[in-house]
């Protein structure tokens, strides 16, 4: 009969090593799953709600919104928000895309309410204060500013 190799009881419940590659990877690995889930995920959903945004109000697809962009998609918001076809906007026809304070700063001919153009003028007002190098276009990174979460405010 031959001879059978006899592994001894500790040989048998040895686990393999693993080398160093394989470490880095696994490592590697666990901090590309882990990572995501440890950002903040308010600061996931603004970059890509500014994203987003970015994308639709920008028609020309250049990667930037210039004032006659960011307009023409606020004239959209302000007709799909005048439901009673008085021809303004109210506090309650808003949203709450505007504080008090703000409508009553635009509001212009203090009627309580604000007409296309002064919601315009708004829009034109809050597209300079986001646009800090006075280049006349909003890149991501402005968007991602306050001043540029104030004006996407106004265009979705």
């Amino acid at each position: 009969m031959p001879a059978t190799p006899h592994r001894s009881a500790r040989a048998a419940t040895r686990r393999p090593t693993m080398g160093a590659p394989t470490v880095a990877l696994a490592t590697a690995l666990v901090t590309l799953l882990v990572l995501p889930a440890a950002l903040p995920s308010a600061a996931l959903a603004r970059s890509s709600g500014t994203e987003r945004a970015l994308k639709m109000v920008d028609t020309d697809h250049d990667g930037t919104i210039d004032l006659a962009e960011a307009q023409a998609a606020a004239g959209k918001v302000f007709d799909a928000a005048e439901t009673d076809k008085d021809g303004t906007v109210d506090a309650r026809e808003l949203k709450g895309r505007l504080s008090k304070k703000d409508l009553k700063a635009a509001d212009t001919d203090s009627d309580g309410t604000l007409d296309r153009k002064e919601y315009l003028a708004l829009v034109a007002q809050r597209f300079k204060a986001a646009d800090p190098d006075n280049d006349g276009t909003l890149d991501a990174e402005e968007l991602k500013t306050p001043a540029g979460r104030s004006l996407l405010q106004l265009l979705k």
